[in-house]
């Protein structure tokens, strides 16, 4: 299916782009997210009319991810969760407990933001987290988890 996008994607395109992609892609996923219009002649000529503003506000979301990244880049958090005595937790720290966290703090990052390369967190320790701010924008946090005896 052919497709207009309204906002950079991905390993898609970027704004403005007319790609094809698979049309459950397309119909599940960037239309119903306002990322994407099918790209029929109509809907070429009134994106054209609308391109300018869809420039603006990318740029405003990009800005706003870029200033929160820099205050958010180095950022320790500190968890406590309970652990045995060869430092392994029962259970793990997730991604919606760091989102949590972050919120607490007074960052709004939505736990899908919230990148964790090497899975959920099983030990006690400093880990490194990525929150993915934009497409464009990633910054590194630093995780630590206390163990708490049982």
């Amino acid at each position: 299916m052919q497709i207009i996008l309204l906002d950079k994607v991905v390993n898609v395109g970027n704004l403005g782009d007319i790609v094809k992609v698979k049309d459950g892609y397309a119909r599940n996923f960037l239309i119903p997210s306002g990322r994407a219009r099918r790209a029929t002649e109509s809907a070429k000529k009134e994106f054209e009319a609308k391109r300018a503003e869809l420039e603006k506000q990318a740029a405003a979301k990009l800005a706003e991810a870029q200033e929160q990244g820099t205050k958010l880049g180095g950022t320790v958090i500190k968890l406590t969760q309970k652990a045995g005595v060869d430092g392994r937790l029962f259970g793990s720290v997730t991604n919606a407990d760091i989102a949590e966290e972050l919120g607490k703090q007074g960052y709004k990052v939505l736990k899908s933001q919230v990148r964790m390369p090497n899975g959920q967190i099983k030990v006690v320790g400093d880990s490194s987290v990525a929150v993915s701010l934009h497409t464009d924008v990633v910054a590194e946090i630093t995780v630590t988890v206390y163990g708490e005896s049982a």
